[in-house]
Formats: structure tokens, C-alpha cells, sequence
């Protein structure tokens, strides 16, 4: 197996065209993201889009155990206490490589978001948040028998970003609420009820559907190409339509007499009280206990001003908002808590949402740029994401 971190390949169609396929290949680190691994995925997916040869994309991951279980978070782990140690520490921008991370992650999850031609995504085991940016915009999301689905930012300081503060706002109910607070992991079935994905497959199936793929005439027009990719994953499913619901479905009404009301302090004074056999609860209410308290706030504070923000609006927000996370005490404790010292006790700047002071938690929203010189002022704002496009993916 090559040791390049991500690779290309091209699948040459019976009728012509071909599919290009990425596949993330970092397997020891369950294919995490790097700085390197975004920036050769941007430029493979423009020459892709730019390429009338290419019909299709799809995202992979190597190996059997995961898709995608984040990002890098060792070397931003590293440019966080050098940049809290250093004399410019309180300029967020400063962390030259939080800032060029954040911005270039963001970028590729805006590109695929808005991706003209139907992107793949085939979202096999772990997919947790950065993993999670890349599934989400995809137009064509796979999830299988193996998948299992988390933002579990709120442990490790940090919030559910890479656009996740659009995506959970447009789940049913309260759940993206409730997943942002707790991080809880979600199986197949249950991505596709909380509508982070929308075709259940078996995963010995793939390489079936890769030759069928191949057998396809596609068409020169990317519209037509995305109606016929979700006919044959339509046709794939063995499974039945309404798969037997998962714990977040079957939890639902629950889950919306916890989250209901704008009091945050008594939401999660509700989820950490949940006791009883069922371990999925279980476990959501220790995370809650467990997490970090600035962190549950940001989550809840940027779904509430979100609900109104174009996509683009929403990353441009999050930059900032990530950034003041680098500067601060608790994402770096997090991560040396839970992921460097693996002591699994951090210490967080506040014990409780009760705790917070009302000014320092507003500063998570003073943006470090004027408008016109935003890192992500590139991107068109006219650009419409695949979920909101005429060819509206929906769960078959």
C-alpha cells in the first residue's frame, strides 16, 4: 500500500467518463485528517470538477475500522501550547497553523458541500467530527452495518464545527441539541433519522456496486448523473426502508422533554440526571457530566444564532469562533487530557455553565477580521449546498 496520505484512482465507465475515487489513507490514525491530506484532497476535487471525463466522485477511507475519526489533533495540540506560551498569545491569529487548518478544513467541507457534480461518500465505520464535515456534504451518503457516527467535540473543550452548527440545526426535533451536548454515537439507522445520511448499505455490497457503477452510461450533464447515482443506491438497499429504529429514534420523545426551553443550565441538569437500564442514555449523561461546560454553552449559543445563516455564513462564523477555542484553556486541556496524558480528568477553566462570565463567553463571537478580509471571503456566497439543490437527497 502506497504511504501517500491520500490516493486517486480513476474508474474508466462502459459507456464512457470515468469515476474519480479519493481514498483517505491514514489507517493507523483511523484515517484523521491532516493539513496535507485537505490540501491534496482540494486540489484533486477542482481538476475533478474541472475534468468533463469525471462523472462522478467518491470519498473513501482505507482499511476496515473507520472513514474518517477527525482531524489531526496532535499537531494542533503542539501549535496550541506553543502559541499559549508565546508573548502574542492573545492574538487568535497568531497560531499561524490553527489558522491555516480551520480555514483549509472548512474550505474542502464548503467544496464538497457545493460540489456540481454527485460526490459518494461511503461513510464505513468510525466517522466522527472532522469525518463527519466530509460526510455531510456529500450528495450521496453511505453509511453500513459497521458505521458509527459522533461529534464528541464538547469532551475535548472544542464544539460541533465543521459546518455542524448549519447540518444539526436541520435535524428533527431537538436531537442536533442533544448531540451536540453529548456527543452520542449514532449506528446506521439512526444517521439516517437524524439526516446525516441517506442510503443504508451492507458493506460487503461495495465492490458490487463499484463494478455496477462502471457499467453505467453517465451522462454529460451532472443533474441527470446525480438522479441515475440515486436510483442504483436505491436499488442496492437490502435493507428495508424503515430499518429497525436505532437508540436516538427510539428515545426521540424523550430526548425533546429534555432540550425543550431556553434555560441551558436545567437542559443539561436533565440529561446528566438520566438513569435506568438503557446504556446509550447512560452514556450520553456521563458525557454531559464529563464535558466541558464553556464548550456545552458555544454549542448551544452558535445552533441558536445559526438557525438563519447560509452555509457559508455558518463556516465563516465557526472560524472565528474555532479559533477562540485555540486560544483558550480548555480545548488544549481537553486534548491533553482525553488524547496526549490519556488521564481522562481535565481540568476546565469553569465547573459549571453557571459559572461562565457572560463577556468572556460573547468574545467566542468578536470576529478577528473585518468582513472583507475574512480567510474564507473567497468562497461564493451563490453556491448552493446539495442538500438545499433541486436534486434534495432523501433517505430512500
Amino acid at each position: 500500500m502506497s504511504t501517500l496520505p491520500v490516493l486517486f484512482r480513476t474508474l474508466d465507465c462502459a459507456g464512457g467518463g470515468a469515476i474519480g475515487v479519493a481514498t483517505l489513507n491514514a489507517e493507523a490514525t483511523l484515517n484523521a485528517l491532516s493539513l496535507n491530506m485537505i490540501a491534496l484532497l482540494r486540489i484533486q476535487l477542482q481538476a475533478w470538477e474541472d475534468d468533463p471525463a469525471i462523472a462522478l466522485v467518491v470519498l473513501e477511507g482505507a482499511g476496515e475500522k473507520a472513514f474518517c475519526a477527525g482531524g489531526d489533533l496532535q499537531q494542533l495540540y503542539r501549535s496550541m501550547r506553543a502559541h499559549h506560551a508565546s508573548a502574542e498569545r492573545d492574538d487568535v491569529c497568531a497560531n499561524t497553523y490553527a489558522l491555516d487548518f480551520f480555514s483549509q478544513e472548512y474550505t474542502l467541507d464548503y467544496q464538497i458541500h457545493t460540489y456540481r457534480k454527485p460526490v459518494l461518500c461511503w461513510g464505513h465505520g468510525i466517522v466522527m467530527g472532522g469525518g463527519i464535515g466530509l460526510l455531510a456534504g456529500a450528495s450521496h451518503r453511505v453509511v453500513t452495518e459497521g458505521s458509527r457516527l459522533a461529534m464528541p467535540e464538547v469532551a475535548i473543550g472544542l464544539y460541533p464545527d465543521v459546518g455542524g452548527s448549519w447540518f444539526l440545526n436541520r435535524m428533527p426535533g431537538h436531537v442536533g441539541l442533544f448531540l451536540a451536548l453529548t456527543g452520542a454515537p449514532l449506528n446506521a439507522s439512526d444517521a439516517r433519522f437524524a439526516r446525516l445520511a441517506d442510503f443504508h448499505l451492507h458493506h460487503g455490497d461495495k465492490a458490487a456496486l463499484f463494478e455496477e457503477l462502471q457499467r453505467q452510461h453517465w451522462s454529460a450533464q451532472a443533474a441527470d448523473n446525480h438522479r441515475q447515482l440515486g436510483v442504483l443506491l436505491t436499488q442496492a438497499q437490502r435493507v428495508a426502508p424503515d430499518d429497525p429504529p436505532g437508540p436516538l429514534r427510539q428515545h426521540f420523545d424523550l430526548i425533546e422533554l429534555l432540550c425543550v426551553g431556553a434555560d441551558l443550565e436545567r437542559i443539561i441538569e436533565h440529561i446528566a440526571l438520566l438513569d435506568g437500564g438503557d446504556r446509550w442514555l447512560q452514556k450520553a449523561a456521563a458525557a454531559v457530566r464529563k464535558g466541558s461546560p464553556a464548550a456545552a454553552w458555544l454549542a448551544y449559543t452558535v445552533q441558536q444564532r445559526c438557525k438563519h445563516l447560509s452555509l457559508l455564513e455558518v463556516f465563516k462564523l465557526e472560524l472565528g469562533i474555532s479559533l477562540r477555542c485555540a486560544a483558550r484553556a480548555d480545548f488544549v486541556e481537553g486534548i491533553r487530557a482525553l488524547i496526549i496524558d490519556k488521564d481522562m480528568q481535565p481540568a476546565w477553566q469553569a465547573a459549571s455553565v453557571r459559572e461562565l462570565d457572560a463577556v468572556w463567553c460573547e468574545g467566542y463571537f468578536a470576529s478577528p477580521w473585518p468582513a472583507q478580509l475574512h480567510p474564507l471571503s473567497h468562497l461564493s456566497p451563490d453556491l448552493q449546498p446539495a442538500a438545499l439543490r433541486g436534486h434534495e437527497r432523501k433517505a430512500a
